[in-house]
């Protein structure tokens, strides 16, 4: 699984495409497809872009988890597909991002890639910079999620 890292500052054009940065696309190793998966995120106001493989492996763990006979499993399901799209790097490593997607991120001139262990995510770059945690408030969080008894093995 590749795992991105990095925050990178796009410009959109007109036609909605963004230049995907050579630094992820080095991140994601030279025998990786050029293909994605992008939708809406399911907490915050912004867009979720899924290599092809790591998409599939987020559909094999719904799968699991998931009865499409039960009537809660299914409204999930319909929800979760919803507004996705596959996207296709071109020659010049731009994706195109459906403007109904651009529309529901708030995202117009300049979109914020920002890497997410195995996914990255497309904000506006005003509502990235307004999502910033304090130091403060980072630190917390940090402590309430990775502070707790860990059972580490000796290195």
């Amino acid at each position: 699984m590749t795992t991105f890292i990095g925050d990178y500052n796009c410009k959109v054009d007109e036609k909605g495409r963004i230049t995907f940065p050579s630094t992820l696309k080095k991140q994601m190793g030279s025998t990786s497809e050029s293909r994605f998966v992008i939708k809406k995120d399911i907490f915050e106001q912004c867009l979720v872009l899924f290599p092809i493989k790591e998409w599939e492996r987020q559909n094999s763990i719904i799968r699991s988890k998931i009865n499409p006979y039960n009537k809660e499993h299914n409204k999930f399901l319909r929800n979760f597909y919803r507004g996705s799209a596959e996207i296709v790097l071109d020659s010049n490593n731009r994706m195109l991002i459906p403007k109904r997607l651009l529309d529901l991120a708030n995202i117009s001139k300049e979109a914020m890639l920002a890497g997410q262990d195995g996914r990255i995510e497309i904000w506006s770059r005003d509502l990235y910079e307004a999502a910033e945690e304090s130091y403060d408030d980072f630190a917390a969080l940090a402590e309430k999620i990775m502070g707790g008894d860990l059972n580490l093995e000796n290195e």
